[in-house]
């Protein structure tokens, strides 16, 4: 993805949040802009949106954004200046819960490992015969 477009993406991400933020209320406690991915031609813009609340509070935020998509595509346009106002696409971002049911996966498979499988210090030397880990200081002056 060009500068540009990486650059229009976080724009119209920040703006949204703003509008949306500003505009709209929501049945869920926090619903944000997590990120925009637009296409090259700037006239379709993916907005991935993350709500914390049930499944039921995350699909009414989901449907209320597409009830008022015209107001804040018109909100956008008068904002953000480009020769076309991108078409804004909804989604849900569902990436954190992923990451925090692959944590909670990962803590529950630690305690099963062997004391034999346990890494010891990760690879780092720990000062061993093999390893000189004393600070060699020259007097020599």
């Amino acid at each position: 993805m060009s500068l540009r477009l990486l650059r229009v993406c976080e724009l119209i991400k920040r703006e949204l949040g703003v509008i949306i933020g500003r505009e709209i209320k929501f049945e869920a406690p926090l619903v944000s802009v997590r990120a925009v991915d637009i296409t090259p031609d700037l006239k379709n813009a993916h907005v991935f949106i993350s709500a914390i609340g049930t499944k039921w509070q995350k699909e009414q935020a989901i449907q209320q954004l597409e009830v008022q998509r015209q107001h804040l595509q018109h909100e956008l346009s008068r904002r953000v200046i480009l020769k076309y106002t991108p078409l804004l696409h909804f989604q849900l971002d569902e990436s954190i819960e992923r990451g925090t049911r692959v944590l909670n996966l990962l803590d529950e498979i630690e305690p099963t490992l062997l004391p034999d499988e346990v890494p010891n210090n990760g690879g780092v030397n720990d000062g061993g015969p093999d390893g000189d880990e004393t600070d060699h200081v020259d007097d020599t002056r």
